[in-house]
């Protein structure tokens, strides 16, 4: 969706540019925040973008306020994430690296209860009649190896952007 002061032939044109679902045009500098209300309301999560001072408001309104690093102080003091270039097409690279990151969050929060569920009840003896121990060294071990893996998986992350 776009959110513009402009009339709305400029609306649509830039919307249907940009192959956009839904704009707001001609949105006074005071109803930006109503109007992201309004998205939130339907029960959508908004991102806001913007840079100026009439969009410090909407940015404070949105679930995250995205703010051009070009733009006014007030903008940037209002946005969760400030984009360090002027250029707006880094929000989509910032949603894909969001995404990204967080399948990496899922992806080691499995490796780790996976292996927790299996190594502790291991340690703590639970096969000991079945004649299988695990040494508290090499519990140790398997620790710093789980460890080790979810530090790589994390590190791969910048070859998951790539793709």
């Amino acid at each position: 969706m776009m959110l513009t002061g402009d009339n709305k032939q400029v609306a649509k044109w830039v919307a249907d540019e940009l192959g956009l679902d839904d704009y707001f045009s001609e949105v006074l500098p005071d109803k930006k925040a109503e109007k992201v209300k309004e998205v939130q309301n339907r029960g959508m999560i908004v991102a806001m973008t913007g840079d100026g001072v009439n969009d410090a408001p909407a940015l404070a309104q949105a679930d995250v306020g995205i703010a051009i690093g070009a733009g006014t102080d007030v903008a940037v003091e209002s946005a969760d994430i400030i984009l360090v270039k002027n250029n707006p097409k880094d929000v989509v690279s910032l949603i894909k690296f969001s995404r990204a990151t967080y399948k990496k969050m899922i992806q080691n929060l499995i490796w780790a209860t996976g292996y927790n569920i299996i190594a502790i009840p291991l340690a703590a003896g639970v096969l000991y009649s079945a004649g299988i121990v695990l040494s508290p060294a090499l519990g140790a071990v398997l620790m710093s190896a789980s460890t080790v893996i979810v530090a790589i998986n994390a590190k791969l992350l910048k070859y998951s952007l790539e793709d």
